[in-house]
């Protein structure tokens, strides 16, 4: 009598399970997503009810509905999560596929700054209006480029030792796109662009020669787009020359929005005046829901509401750069480095300039200033860090896997790389 023979079914490697936010076995890419998300959801919500507080009197004034901004703010919240849920269960093969679609629309989109549709707004020309809707088509190219430029990378990998293959087509293409933002006169959203690409570089492994190359260029470009404007020169001369806190002169001046930031901020003492409760936002502090919401924060909920706010935004750069450590496609580590260079920087940025330590700049909090098409350009790119995730716990479908051993040693430190 034989005995029977056990049978060995081989499964197929798997797919990311559909409609899921976040992988499905236990272990850090899980526990990581889901702190990633409880973070981005934190932060979400306190800038729609920031938001709401902040803009509340001016919308009274104008006679519109005293809860405006929390239907605003929180429609946009909506819009950006059910983009982010899309793109979560987008594979990264359709992302990558798509980027070069998306370029041109986004492309397209800033060019129609110039025509009718668009309109100047805070001596900055880079608002599109479409119907009763209104854009910055600027702010929807950050998670454009960031997609994008992911795609260029991954599809040039091994080829990124050499400098033209980084520089062709990733620096005309982006070039363009700056300039087309800078004849708009918006140097804040270049600079937070050109971070992002750096970071999309830096972490891909491109070799320091390279890299240092790049930042020269930059640093080179931003300079001459700041030296062209007069504007932008005299407000930085005005900057390095006069001290908002002791010179009474330029109180009513160039120093207004600064010193009624200061002194929010220090009205809010320890733990603040109370959600709803300030006195900057009548009219004393300009841009008080948008670039200076964080001087708001400041003053409702303290110094003890916005160091949390700045632990969550903290937070999120740490969970980004530990789930770096688990990527093995060029297209992942991409993607999350320059999302993570994305929102370090712009967060570094406008919570400096409330503090006095750089010149006024009109660059976003992120997920927490007013504004849709920043709010919802933050969140599709959470999307796309999800999806990217989705395959890292599975094992990607597309792409060429880095393991941890290539990624350590890297192109930076290819003796034969040009």
């Amino acid at each position: 009598m034989s005995t029977p023979t056990k049978a060995t079914f081989v499964l197929p490697a798997g797919r990311p399970a559909r409609f899921r936010l976040v992988p499905a076995e236990p272990g850090p890419l899980r526990r990581l997503t889901i702190i990633l998300l409880t973070l981005v959801a934190l932060l979400v919500g306190l800038g729609v009810i920031m938001v709401q507080s902040a803009g509340q009197v001016v919308a009274i004034a104008n006679g519109g509905s005293p809860l405006s901004g929390l239907a605003r703010q929180g429609g946009f919240a909506l819009i950006g999560v059910c983009l982010l849920l899309l793109l979560s269960q987008v594979s990264t093969e359709h992302l990558r596929r798509y980027s070069w679609v998306a370029l041109l629309f986004g492309i397209t989109l800033q060019l129609l700054v110039y025509t009718p549709l668009g309109y100047e707004a805070g001596g900055n020309r880079n608002w599109l209006r479409l119907g009763p809707l209104s854009m910055q088509p600027a702010e929807f190219m950050k998670v454009v480029l960031l997609v994008w430029v992911s795609a260029v990378i991954a599809t040039k990998q091994p080829l990124l030792s050499r400098w033209q293959h980084v520089a062709i087509p990733i620096l005309p293409v982006v070039a363009l796109s700056m300039a087309i933002n800078v004849l708009g006169g918006d140097l804040g959203t270049l600079m937070i662009i050109a971070a992002l690409v750096f970071g999309c570089l830096y972490f891909a492994q491109v070799r320091w020669r390279i890299l240092g190359g790049i930042a020269l260029l930059a640093a080179l470009g931003v300079a001459v787009m700041t030296a062209i404007k007069p504007n932008r020169v005299f407000r930085v001369i005005q900057f390095l020359e006069i001290d908002c806190l002791t010179d009474p002169e330029h109180a009513h001046g160039m120093c207004w929005q600064s010193l009624n930031g200061f002194w929010a901020l220090s009205n809010g003492g320890l733990f603040g005046a109370g959600v709803g409760n300030s006195k900057a936002k009548w009219s004393w502090l300009p841009e008080s829901e948008t670039d200076f919401i964080f001087a708001i924060i400041g003053e409702e909920l303290g110094f003890v509401g916005a160091f949390a706010m700045i632990l969550i935004l903290v937070g999120i750069v740490v969970v980004l750069v530990a789930l770096l450590a688990h990527c093995r496609t060029p297209f992942a580590t991409s993607v999350i480095g320059g999302f993570l260079v994305w929102i370090g920087a712009q967060a570094s940025v406008n919570i400096s300039v409330v503090l006095g330590f750089i010149p006024v700049l009109g660059v976003p909090l992120p997920f927490v200033s007013a504004g849709g098409t920043s709010l919802i350009s933050g969140l599709m790119a959470v999307g796309v860090v999800l999806s990217c995730v989705r395959e890292e716990a599975v094992g990607s479908p597309s792409g060429t896997h880095l393991s941890a051993t290539d990624r350590s040693r890297g192109s930076r430190d290819d003796p034969h790389s040009g």
